[in-house]
């Protein structure tokens, strides 16, 4: 047998013949970590993972609607290549032979990349996102590209060229957004994880309502070149994963200084994994009530305070505490500022929701920017500050669980505002601290709802630690929504006919 040794054989048998055993249904459903130690131990292949993700995209993607671009043939081929390495004894680390899926705004040489619009329906960029090389680099399979609220400026997924993604929990929810693809595939097992990006809370949102855990980082400590902006100022790019240790083994390949990415900031390396098992029972927690606790579902309300109650038991506990107000920071003219020559020669292939942003975003002053431009530094130069008395804040990530597509599409098309009262997320992007978001109940139809936790600037290995402490407290993050081969898609009331 040219080309392997007989020791590789054995091996390769081995594993072909440990996840022949295993259905496909079983080897999608593994965290990340546990897919990642079945490789290390030789039990699984990266092509066998890949396949087990391809068969579950192709039974439940004409559902969810999660992905745009499946890159299966890449992907099978990346896996080959991965699992001889495997045979050989390299791996490159804890994401070797692992299928991750990009939201699709983030570049990919050579595929699509369309940030949901048709105004990039033919888009190939021809290099990759710094974020991508590094995935390549620890050796992720890279599966697919995401769906999305159309170039990430809205938190639905109800508004894309390509369809609205589709809660797997509920099928006639929105998953939230705006990478609500990203989400809903880590949900339905389709991925083992995935990219998306952050700017008012377009990964934590998508996290809480699908039932997944999202990090958003410290701002600048993941490099943002290769993404299709939305603001700069506020644009972070982080994991969606199914658990806290996966989030930490996916930052930790993705956090790294780029000279060439105006958003970078130098840190000092580390590993997430190791930092999130430090003790908890020191920490003191904050609970930011107002406004963040305002108006909540009735039954977030119960989830949160009970998961409260849970984390001021392991640590030294929990007392109310107020966060700075953000006030007349208005970078909206970031956005229009990327679109501007694109909306000039094509404003009619943007969605019309995309359209009326972006329109207000071009009326904004350059000294009404430049004033919140300064007001924004100087509140990330003394947000640390504000945890002088507490360590982490707790809180709702979202302040209502889902509601159904329909109801978005309806509102987004309509010129009614949203209000601002009602989000949670936003804030934590202006301070440019680091947040995530982990599943810690349900409501009463079984719709997922998160909790949020934040601290300090670079305090990722703490705010892991204690999300992580509560995931080995509870449940919740080992329920799977109820998608079945044979679960019929709702219609949506409203269609395209009727959109004009």
């Amino acid at each position: 047998m040219p080309g392997i040794t007989r020791r590789g054989f054995t091996l390769s048998l081995a594993g072909a013949l440990a996840a022949r055993s295993q259905s496909s249904e079983d080897l999608a459903a593994l965290s990340l970590a546990e897919a990642a130690a079945r490789i290390r131990a030789r039990t699984v292949t990266p092509t066998a993972l890949t396949q087990a993700c391809l068969a579950r995209i192709d039974t439940y993607n004409p559902k969810l609607n999660c992905f745009i671009t499946v890159t299966r043939d890449e992907a099978l081929a990346q896996a080959r290549e991965l699992e001889a390495e495997q045979r050989g004894g390299k791996l490159r680390g804890p994401l070797h032979g692992i299928p991750i899926a990009l939201k699709d705004n983030i570049d990919t040489a050579g595929i699509r990349t369309t940030a949901a619009s048709a105004v990039f329906d033919d888009r190939v960029p021809d290099a990759d996102a710094e974020v991508v090389l590094k995935l390549k680099a620890a050796g992720a399979v890279l599966i697919g590209k995401t769906n999305l609220h159309e170039f990430a400026m809205g938190g639905t997924s109800a508004t894309s060229y390509f369809g609205p993604v589709r809660n797997p929990w509920a099928l006639d929810r929105n998953p939230g957004g705006s990478s609500g693809g990203s989400a809903a595939a880590v949900a339905a097992d389709l991925c083992y994880g995935a990219l998306g990006t952050d700017t008012g809370g377009s990964i934590r949102t998508p996290a809480s309502f699908c039932g997944v855990v999202g990090l958003k980082p410290t701002y600048g400590l993941v490099s943002i070149r290769g993404i299709i902006p939305l603001s700069v100022s506020l644009d972070h790019c982080g994991p969606l994963v199914r658990t806290v240790e996966d989030a930490a083994l996916v930052l930790t390949a993705l956090a790294g200084y780029d000279k060439l990415d105006i958003a970078s900031v130098e840190h000092a390396r580390e590993d997430y994994s190791a930092t999130m098992k430090q003790p908890v029972s020191g920490f003191r927690l904050g609970i930011p009530r107002a406004p963040f606790f305002d108006l909540l579902d009735a039954d977030v309300a119960k989830a949160v305070e009970e998961a409260i109650g849970v984390l001021a038991k392991m640590t030294k506990g929990a007392r109310d505490v107020s966060l700075p107000a953000i006030r007349d920071i208005n970078l909206g003219g970031e956005s229009f500022a990327y679109h501007e020559e694109l909306y000039a020669h094509a404003s009619g292939r943007y969605q019309i929701p995309t359209r009326r942003a972006l329109q207000n975003g071009g009326n904004l002053k350059a000294a009404d920017y430049i004033r919140g431009r300064w007001k924004l530094e100087l509140l990330r130069r003394t947000i640390d500050d504000a945890f002088a008395d507490f360590d982490l804040v707790v809180l709702p990530t979202r302040r209502r669980t889902p509601r159904k597509i329909d109801a978005a599409i309806k509102r987004e098309e309509s010129d009614k505002p949203r209000n601002p009262e009602l989000e949670n997320t936003g804030q934590f992007n202006v301070y440019g601290i680091p947040a995530i978001s982990v599943p810690c109940g349900f409501d009463s139809v079984g719709l997922p709802v998160g909790l949020m936790i934040a601290g300090p600037r670079f305090s990722e290995g703490c705010v892991l630690a204690l999300a992580a402490a509560y995931e080995r407290a509870t449940s919740w993050h080992t329920r799977k929504p109820p998608l079945q081969p044979g679960t019929p898609v709702p219609p949506l009331a409203i269609t395209d006919e009727d959109k004009g």
